[in-house]
This record gives structure tokens, sequence and C-alpha cells, in this order.
């Protein structure tokens, strides 16, 4: 039996692209099903293998009661949470092994959620117009590994540009379906796994922790921690892929206090804790935020900055952010129920915050660690070490203490 292939789209304007994509997945030997997720009018010149009325019952409501919400916003939101759950369920049944979105604005959100809900290494890809520009791309990608294609042209009618979009992502799925790799068969290593967290300011130390660990015989997973990554670690924690974490770069507890780019939410360094996983926590980078350039708010303007690279500039934390971090920290770390310890360099937390760089703050970040240490709960250790953050010997030093530290663990 050939494989499934969910096709998500809003029939009600989108029917004869959806019908086009449902053939060429025949024609490349896949199963099409045809989810409608429209709301206000019937599907166009196609007929759903699940309308629309089928998407809201299975999670017990009406099509009738979507169009009576009063507001086209309560609707849509109404509805991308119940496509998200019929694709999840579709996925969990073996009914399809992946899925292709297609809408403009609410049809690209609403499809793209949906497939977010697929494991990493299922095909999963979104079509759109509004996946270019400056749009915000976190509702098209969440945390997962989403193929996001531009459509070019909008998605209303068959024409040569949008023929040539929608055949060549047939053929990316077909490609995938044949020959891609299904992450789920690795979860066997996650017991010799290790999560990490890092920007292009820890790069050097977190190469030469990755090293120090493969001597033990550890695979390290890195995480870019943009505002994406650490969440993206987090809740790949809690499905069981890794042995512990180290949370090397926190800087995204920083941004949201400012309005920064690299914000993690307020999940953030709380999951681990919650999952009980052993962790060493590393304060790297959060003596600054991060912004376009043009985006800088006028209250942060006489901050020390620092270019890091023409899209992004790096505003130094104040001393009052600082003790914020603190108490960030301290709150959420505390919480955490299995093994966990915090270590502190004194020689700088990021490229720009040493002796001679513009972030040079020794009495802040001083502040940091003793109010860190005044609210934490008094049995997580913090050790400090006369390195800077980016220093391959300090990420040799953390890499030595995740290994102390889960040999002291009874689990």
């Amino acid at each position: 039996m050939s494989a499934t292939i969910a096709v998500l789209a809003t029939l009600d304007t989108k029917g004869p692209e959806a019908a086009y994509l449902r053939d060429r997945l025949r024609d490349r030997g896949l199963e099409a099903l045809v989810v409608d997720c429209g709301i206000l009018g019937e599907p166009l010149d196609i007929v759903a293998d699940v309308s629309a009325d089928d998407v809201a019952r299975h999670s017990g409501g009406s099509l009738a009661e979507l169009r009576a919400a009063g507001t086209r916003g309560r609707a849509v939101a109404a509805m991308r949470t119940m496509l998200a759950d019929l694709v999840a369920d579709l996925y969990a049944e073996g009914r399809i092994v992946g899925g292709i979105g297609i809408g403009g604005a609410e049809g690209a959100v609403m499809t793209a959620s949906a497939l977010m809900r697929l494991p990493i290494g299922a095909p999963k890809v979104v079509i759109s117009p509004i996946a270019s520009g400056r749009h915000e791309f976190g509702p098209l990608v969440g945390t997962r590994d989403m193929m996001v294609v531009h459509s070019v042209v909008d998605i209303l009618g068959l024409n040569a540009i949008a023929r040539t979009i929608f055949d060549n992502v047939v053929a990316a799925v077909a490609g995938m379906v044949e020959h891609g790799r299904d992450n789920a068969h690795d979860r066997g290593s996650a017991d010799r796994t290790v999560a990490v967290t890092m920007l292009g300011n820890t790069t050097r130390a977190v190469m030469a922790l990755r090293d120090e660990l493969a001597k033990a015989g550890f695979t390290t997973i890195v995480f870019h921690s943009n505002g994406v990554g650490g969440p993206a670690m987090e809740e790949l924690a809690g499905e069981g892929y890794f042995r512990g974490v180290i949370d090397y770069t926190t800087n995204e507890v920083t941004d949201p206090l400012v309005g920064g780019i690299h914000d993690g939410g307020p999940e953030r360094l709380r999951t681990v804790g919650r999952l009980g996983l052993p962790q060493v926590i590393v304060p790297g980078c959060i003596d600054f935020a991060v912004f376009e350039p043009s985006q800088i708010p006028p209250a942060l303007a006489d901050r020390p900055s620092y270019d890091h690279n023409p899209e992004f500039r790096l505003i130094r934390t104040s001393a009052d952010d600082m003790l914020t971090i603190a108490g960030i920290f301290a709150e959420r770390l505390g919480a955490a129920r299995g093994p966990i310890e915090i270590a502190i360099p004194t020689g700088g937390l990021s490229i720009p915050n040493e002796p001679a760089g513009p972030f040079w703050d020794p009495a802040a970040d001083s502040a940091f660690r003793q109010a860190l240490r005044d609210k934490l709960r008094p049995d997580i250790p913090v050790r400090t070490y006369a390195h800077h953050v980016n220093d391959p010997e300090f990420g040799r030093l953390v890499a030595r203490l995740f290994l102390d530290l889960i040999r002291e663990d009874p689990a």
C-alpha cells in the first residue's frame, strides 16, 4: 500500500489548487487525503476526503458553531486547533505519513500549525506567499523541521508559475517519502546524547565541550539559542531524545525583558527541570539582547552596543536587568526535580564582554552572581571559574562537570 500525504487547504478558495496537488501526488505513486479547513463557503471544484465539518466534529464541535463564532479571528483560531488535533491523530493512526499545506495568510497559518504536530522526519511542507519578505516565520515553522516554500504568486488559479511550484513541492515530498530519514529509529541512542545550546559568541567553547563529551562516548546535539533553538531543545527533551542538557547559552531569557528578537518565551529554563533530567546551566550571553539595527528601541539607544553582523546588533544588558535575570534563573531553576549545577565564567559572558570590550561591566556581572546565590535554592551548587565563556578550556570544564553530574545521578 502506498504512502498517504494529507493535503490541507481552505477548499472554498483553494479547491482547484488542492485538486492539482492531489493529482500530482497520485502521479508520483502516492495517495492523497484532502482535508478541508475552510470555514465560510463550500468546496470549490473538489470533494474533500475529510470535510471542514468532519474536522470540527473530530474535536467535538461543528462547522455551524465555527461560523457563529462572531469574528473571523475566533473562527480561524478554533479551526487551527481542530485541524492540528485531527492531523496529529491521523499520523498516530498511521493514516498519513506527511502533509502539504497551502494558503495565503490564515490558510498558511492554520495548515502550518497542523503540520507542526508531525514528528521530526515526517515530510511537512507549507506553500504560501507570506513565506517571504519581513513576515514572521514563527507561525509557519514553530520548532519543527518544516519546509516552507514561497509560492511567488498568490494561490488563486493554476498557471505556469503556480504549477511549477506545486510540481516541485510534490517531487520533494515524494523524494522524502522514498529516500528520507525517519528520526524515530534513533531514539535508542538517547542515553548517550546530550543537548547543548550555543550562539556564535560561544561556538569555540562549545566545540571543545563537544569533543570532551565525545571522548566519554557521548553524542552532542547543538541548538542555536535564537529564540527558537532553546524551546526546540526543551520540547525534544520532553520527547525523550536526551540523557541530559548543558544549557550553555541562556540568552533567550534576556531578550523578553527589552523586546529583543531571541525571545525563548515564559517556559524557557523550566521544562528540563520538570522532566528531572540532569542539567548544567551556564549564563552564556545573558549580558546582551539582539536587535535588527533599525529596530532598536529609543530607550536602549544609549546602551553599549556591538555589531555582531550586518543584520544583528547586540545591546548590553543593564545592571538592573542582570538582577532581574538572576531572579528568573533562581525561580525557574529552583523548581528542577533532577540533578543540576550552575557554572559561571568570571572572565566575561560574551565576546564583547572582556576587559577591552564594550560590554565589560564586572560590577553588573558580579551583582548577578551574588543575587543568584542569594535567591537560588541553597542545595543547587553555583561554581565560578576564572575563564571567559568562549574559552575552550571552560567548555571542557563544563563538559567534565556534566559527566560528574550524571555519574552521581542515581537514575
